[in-house]
């Protein structure tokens, strides 16, 4: 019988193991095909590279405007002190050189669906037999006043990582010690379910060893949050939650939610009139399907785009599949993990389809890391499957959350979130 804890070991090591399309083996292939991919991301690379796997002779192109890729998976250690932001770039030569796979770094201008065309913003149109849409997520800018675009420097949300989780840690490191950072988490659903609390936990933990006076609070758009009770215990046996001293202070907020920001004060208003003032304001906002995803008709009422499950091939435009952050892929969560388990179930699907050859009915696997302290971790794991309606499904029994929380089984998760890190990395990059 596989634990939980060996389910969690396998797939820290080999990302995405309980998939089919991980099979090595190259079927038939499309002579003449090809698949373009928009968004180099955990999704996109993925695909990129497991099509490829499975169909040597297919013609495939990845768009993606930045040359290097840098990982939103670990840009909270940063704040956490132990972590360099170079340290999280990868670049795609691998993917270009080993998997012959084309590469142009550009923004995509526009998706034409009856044409099934692409064009670039230097004007460069291409042609697809299948189109693969990984472009992650956009915010919603206009829900809050006082808050849009331009304010991003001022109050970084840094959930795109790079630029951003820069100016965020270098405002936490030029704060004063006994200062305020406040987190505003999202609403549901948003990318990295867990990743505020992780932040949270980060940010206690740079503070304890170096500004131990100062303290995080979290104004949450929910009345509950990813793995809470783990987060909290860990919070209790490391930063005082809970007590006077407490380093970490939950705030739910949804029947009092967020109405105005002052970007330049940082200061915030709630609906009843609640002010709440900071020395570091890291606002998250609420999320969507990225922008080219939206302009493209690919997305419904909800903001997300609607995917047949067994294939991520849209339900509004044919020969498109979308994956990731931007797919509406429920119960999957939008994490790095679930996004490379959807592109290999999507590689898979493309490649037949190109040849009329029967979809494999899928199965996916996710599993999420969250650190606590440097060298003390939690965990999700789950394993998803189809039901009778096309729609993926959680299996009962399979995965589940950390169990155990003694010091030695907390240091066990460490490792394996570090590890899970780099094998993910490898997996979809090369």
């Amino acid at each position: 019988m596989m634990t939980r804890r060996h389910f969690i070991s396998l797939t820290g090591s080999a990302a995405g193991l309980l998939l089919p399309a991980c099979q090595t083996n190259p079927i038939k292939p499309s002579q003449s095909a090809h698949v373009i991919i928009i968004g180099g991301g955990f999704g996109g690379a993925t695909a990129a590279k497991y099509i490829r796997r499975l169909s040597p002779s297919t013609r495939i192109t990845l768009i993606e405007p930045n040359i290097t890729y840098t990982r939103c998976p670990g840009s909270n250690w940063v704040l956490g002190g132990f972590k360099q932001v170079d340290s999280l770039s990868l670049t795609y030569q691998t993917l270009s050189s080993q998997y012959d796979i084309k590469l142009i770094h550009q923004k995509v201008s526009s998706i034409d669906p009856d044409k099934h065309t692409i064009t670039t913003e230097h004007q460069q149109t291409l042609r697809y037999d299948r189109l693969i849409v990984a472009p992650g997520i956009d915010f919603k800018w206009d829900t809050i006043e006082g808050l849009d675009e331009s304010t991003a420097d001022l109050i970084p949300h840094a959930w795109k990582a790079g630029h951003q989780t820069t100016i965020l840690n270098n405002q936490i490191k030029a704060m004063q010690n006994g200062g305020t950072v406040i987190i505003c988490a999202p609403p549901n659903p948003y990318k990295c379910p867990p990743g505020p609390y992780e932040r949270a936990s980060m940010m206690a933990y740079y503070f304890k060893q170096y500004k131990p006076k100062s303290k995080v609070i979290i104004l949450d758009a929910k009345s509950q949050f990813s793995k809470q009770r783990l987060f909290i215990e860990g919070w209790k046996r490391h930063y005082g939650f809970g007590t006077a001293n407490s380093m970490i202070e939950w705030v739910s907020i949804p029947d009092n939610p967020i109405t105005r920001i002052d970007a330049k004060n940082k200061t915030i208003e709630t609906v009843f009139g609640d002010h709440y003032k900071a020395d570091v304001l890291n606002y998250i906002p609420a999320q969507k399907s990225a922008n080219i995803a939206e302009q493209s008709g690919l997305c419904d009422a909800t903001g997300w785009c609607p995917v047949a499950h067994n294939s991520s091939e849209s339900l509004i435009h044919s020969d498109i599949h979308v994956i990731g952050d931007a797919a509406n892929y429920n119960p999957l969560p939008k994490s790095a993990f679930a996004a490379n388990s959807e592109a290999k179930v999507c590689a898979f699907a493309v490649v037949s389809l190109l040849n009329e050859q029967e979809i494999i009915q899928p199965t996916w696997v996710n599993t999420c890391y969250s650190l606590i302290t440097q060298d003390q971790a939690i965990s999700v794991s789950m394993v998803y499957k189809l039901n009778n309606q096309g729609l993926a499904y959680k299996v009962n029994g399979a995965g589940g959350v950390t169990k155990e929380t003694n010091q030695k089984s907390l240091s066990l998760e460490a490792d394996q979130a570090y590890q899970w890190f780099n094998s993910i990395s490898t997996d979809s990059f090369g």
